[in-house]
């Protein structure tokens, strides 16, 4: 993959926020996903590594790629989870390579550090962070003043070290409107309110086929669930078709074989036997 293309570097997407532009954000995870967000012109994806690959990369067109580093148990990379810095910066390496914009990572402040000092654009996490639920349950983070002043600290920490921007999660929008404007992390928001430099959703909650909790600031923009689900007993329905015709010796049929003539077959039999 080339330095060079057409989609948005780290600079283009700072310059967005500066000028106030609005940054759309979706979490893909198939090809068909990431081609539709690219169709769409939607400025930023979010894809787990785990996903990402050359036909990834190539789907998502013109959107830039933030790359999920798989954290602790998110998945693995080359089959092992990721530890240490330098396991951590191998993985970015790796996904740098094929053509991702910048990496997701919400390990330590040290491995984040080792990333930024190798110049790789590195997103980390704000308010709830997912894979620190045990510690914190799930709600909204930064509802009290002692809260936000932790997040306000967590942003300078980040700031500080070189990070380029966070995912700004379930927090107050009052508190929301001042990181994002005291900071210059590009803040990417999924339920921080309207003044986030970026408003990131999955796209299963904009398709409405997730199965998983609906969170507050999730928004509906179609309704795929139920077309997805009658596709699925559709397939599940010819796959089943399949397996009886097999079982009842209906499949293959004439149609479905290569016939041979019975002189060329004649033949053959007999330079076997002779």
């Amino acid at each position: 993959m080339g330095m060079y293309h057409n989609r948005p570097h780290v600079e283009d997407i700072r310059a967005m926020k500066k000028r106030g532009e609005k940054i759309s954000m979706l979490y893909v995870s198939t090809y068909d996903e990431a081609a539709a967000a690219s169709a769409a012109g939607i400025h930023m994806l979010s894809i787990e590594g785990k996903v990402f690959d050359a036909a990834m990369r190539q789907a998502a067109g013109d959107c830039f790629v933030q790359v999920g580093l798989p954290y602790g148990g998110w998945g693995s990379y080359q089959g092992r989870p990721l530890a240490t810095a330098e396991d951590y910066l191998r993985a970015a390496f790796h996904y740098a390579a094929i053509g991702g914009d910048a990496y997701y990572c919400a390990a330590s402040y040290d491995i984040q550090k080792t990333l930024c000092d190798n110049h790789i654009p590195v997103v980390g996490h704000i308010g709830l962070i997912p894979s620190y639920i045990s510690w914190t349950g799930w709600r909204a983070v930064g509802k009290t003043a002692d809260e936000a002043l932790a997040l306000w600290r967590h942003t300078q920490k980040l700031e500080e070290i070189g990070v380029f921007g966070a995912e700004l999660e379930v927090v107050p929008d009052r508190v929301a409107k001042f990181l994002s404007e005291n900071s210059s992390l590009v803040m990417l928001g999924m339920g921080a309110g309207k003044n986030a430099d970026a408003q990131y959703l999955f796209t299963e909650d904009v398709c409405g086929y997730g199965v998983n909790h609906k969170p507050r600031h999730g928004k509906v923009y179609a309704d795929l669930g139920p077309k997805l689900k009658a596709i699925q007993e559709e397939r599940i329905a010819a796959f089943k078709a399949f397996k009886a015709d097999v079982d009842d010796g209906g499949y293959p049929a004439a149609e479905h074989t290569v016939p041979i003539k019975d002189d060329d077959f004649d033949a053959f039999l007999k330079s076997v036997k002779g």
